[in-house]
């Protein structure tokens, strides 16, 4: 067995899901692998929204990386926690805050991250749902927002407290309004009786014609007659044109305005940038993805892939404008491109003999609240019960850890049955001690640090 200096160095920048199966596919007896990520856990995008609207608790949807790397038995698998802030193709490091990682390969999987449309200033005042720590913080929002309009002396300012608007009508958008909406219904009732129910708005706004564009008209139709039924209000056909947060008001682009205490943004999203060094970066295509032929390659640079939502894969007929940015995509094309790589490694076939990407669409679904479900397969569509009870076991064996699995059962279950969970719990991070992140790393740079009497 060669050992790890002999071996090609593969580093893998992104711990989702294509960066993680890919991690799983790879044959680490030919490669030495590195995976860098943000942070130190796997998370379940899927279900952002249940921990902002108080269904599931974070961990429940996150997973160790180091615990499922572990199972790899190998110290040829690594992980390094650190953004990626650059890649110098002629130096061939990936470079973090903290290190430069060498690579012979190089995997980007990193995703995707909020785009506000030529509207940055957004981002300092719109809530959004890319993250755990995101989704937390607007949990913690609505919690405050709903404590503090139990307490408002009047009616007036309870409704001008509890105006949420969701901006993006795709599946994110309405999962997450449909949450609200069951908040509104169900929990108001019995956990604030001083709220009335008609002091809550919650509005999408849709630049589309109907909700849930990507999939079919009657998985629309479904859904918009569920998010009703959730006292839901749907503003289609026009789209945000600002947002101003100090009069909590968002303009529309037709002219008319809406009362805004929260704004939660799933308009769109973007490719997580990199800067680039000395290399031509024209394989950069829009939405920032990159574009790649049938092999995952990234085009122009040797020995560099992407893979699922920050790849724009060129040539495939039934997906002219790329592929979905859905999980099922980075899935197939992790396989797929640790195949390549492992048949190559083994001989077994040469650069030429290795397989293109097909993309297998196993349909789409979106969920809108208890029972309400809409699911697009090849073979048909259905809605409500039936599709939510579908939603619910594909989400739950795509979790990571089978504690995991068990816990959002359990909370599932339970929140079925009676519309009540534990999990409504307002709990702010100690702003106290204040230090550096990682305090120092070494002795220069704990004596050039301040001292506790400011000298």
């Amino acid at each position: 067995m060669k050992s790890r200096e002999q071996l090609k160095k593969v580093v893998v920048i992104g711990g989702g899901f294509a960066g993680l199966n890919f991690v799983k596919h790879i044959d680490i007896s030919r490669f030495d692998v590195t995976l860098i990520d943000r942070n130190n856990y796997h998370s379940f995008p899927p279900l952002f929204y249940q921990v902002a609207s108080s269904g599931l608790e974070p961990a429940s949807i996150c997973f160790p990386l180091r615990r499922e790397l572990r199972k790899r038995h190998s110290d040829r698998v690594h992980f390094n926690m650190g953004e990626v802030t650059a890649i110098d193709m002629k130096r061939r490091v990936v470079l973090t805050p903290l290190e430069e990682v060498p690579f012979d390969i190089l995997v980007v999987a990193a995703g995707t991250t909020n785009n506000f449309f030529n509207m940055p200033e957004l981002g300092n005042s719109v809530y959004t749902l890319k993250s755990t720590a995101e989704a937390i913080r607007c949990r913690n929002d609505v919690l405050s927002l709903l404590e503090r309009a139990s307490m408002a002396p009047t009616r007036e300012l309870r409704r001008r407290l509890l105006n949420f608007v969701v901006v993006g009508g795709g599946p994110t958008g309405v999962e997450i309004a449909g949450a609200l909406g069951e908040m509104k219904r169900y929990i108001l009732p019995r956990e604030y009786p001083s709220i009335d129910q008609d002091d809550v708005t919650i509005t999408i706004v849709e630049g589309s014609d109907r909700v849930l564009r990507t999939m079919s008209e009657k998985s629309s139709q479904a859904a918009a007659k569920a998010l009703q039924s959730l006292m839901v209000n749907l503003r289609l056909g026009v789209n945000t044109k600002q947002y101003f947060p100090y009069e909590k008001r968002v303009e529309l682009l037709d002219g008319s305005s809406l009362d805004a205490s929260m704004v939660i943004w799933t308009a769109g999203v973007t490719a997580v940038p990199f800067e680039w060094r000395n290399c031509d970066t024209s394989f950069i295509g829009h939405g920032g993805r990159f574009q790649t032929n049938a092999l995952c390659e990234v085009a122009g640079l040797h020995d560099v892939y992407a893979l699922g939502d920050i790849a724009l894969m060129q040539g495939d007929p039934n997906f002219p404008q790329g592929h979905p940015q859905l999980a099922q995509v980075a899935l197939q094309q992790s396989r797929l491109l640790a195949r390549n790589l492992n048949d190559v490694a083994k001989g077994k076939v040469d650069e030429g003999g290795r397989r293109k990407f097909v993309y297998v669409d196993k349909g789409s679904m979106a969920t809108v609240g208890r029972n309400r479900a809409v699911v697009d397969l090849r073979c048909g569509h259905f809605h409500g019960f039936v599709a939510w009870m579908v939603w619910m076991f594909i989400h739950l064996i795509s979790i990571l850890g089978m504690r995991n699995k068990i816990t959002v059962l359990i909370n599932w279950i339970w929140a079925y049955f009676n519309y009540s969970t534990s999990l409504r719990l307002l709990i702010h991070p100690a702003r106290l001690p204040l230090a550096d992140e990682f305090r120092y790393f070494s002795d220069d740079d704990a004596k050039d640090a301040p001292k506790p009497d400011g000298k």
